[in-house]
């Protein structure tokens, strides 16, 4: 899962970085309403901490302009301010959940996980898809009962594809999930590891819309 942070304090910016990434979270930060996107690509991160207090603006004026841009993408705001007026207002400006600072890592990683389920339609850390089973948070998939043998990567793109089961994934977004960091990985290769998916987990599972992208049959 890849998160875009928008924090402007150096030390916490640092800390939540090291936290995300020790949990397998990878992170994008921001400092500045001008350097965030105008509007979140959902093709690119999966959430967004955003701080309501930034040096150029107000983050919850940068989450309302985001809502108006129809962006769905979960936004978890951070911020220092514990007024329940503050709170209602992140909430009833499109947040989806509101961390107050101080806060424990494990704690919003929690949290984060949280907020990806809801907004993945899967109500427990156990996504269950008729005899196959996921467990994103211990990089585990079983197949009746049987752990399957996945690579990083095939786990990784099974994780994507059952985000939305039944639904079509295109191309395009998978390819920018399974590589958040770095250049989008190319078709070619995705339907390499799709190949090797479809071995282990069997080829009626994932079905391939030609032109658009694949389907994970539920």
């Amino acid at each position: 899962m890849h998160i875009l942070l928008i924090e402007d304090d150096l030390d916490l910016g640092r800390a939540l970085q090291a936290a995300l990434k020790v949990d397998g979270l990878s992170s994008e930060w921001r400092r500045r309403v001008a350097d965030a996107p105008r509007v979140p690509d959902a093709t690119q991160f999966d959430c967004v901490l955003l701080d309501l207090s930034l040096p150029d603006g107000s983050g919850l004026d940068l989450l309302h302009r985001w809502r108006r841009e129809d962006c769905s993408l979960p936004v978890i705001v951070i911020t220092a301010r514990s007024a329940i007026e503050d709170r209602l207002a992140g909430l009833d400006g499109g947040a989806d959940d509101f961390v107050i600072k101080p806060f424990a890592a494990a704690e919003l990683i929690s949290r984060i996980r949280a907020v990806l389920r809801r907004s993945a339609r899967q109500a427990s850390d156990v996504w269950a898809l008729g005899e196959l089973s996921i467990e994103p948070r211990k990089h585990r998939a079983l197949l009746d009962g049987a752990p399957l043998d996945l690579s990083p990567r095939e786990f990784r793109l099974l994780v994507e594809l059952a985000r939305e089961p039944g639904t079509v994934v295109a191309k395009g977004v998978l390819a920018q999930r399974l590589e958040p960091l770095g250049e989008p990985l190319d078709f070619a290769a995705i339907e390499v590891h799709l190949s090797n998916l479809r071995r282990k987990i069997g080829s009626d599972r994932i079905r391939t819309v030609r032109g658009v992208g694949y389907m994970l049959e539920t």
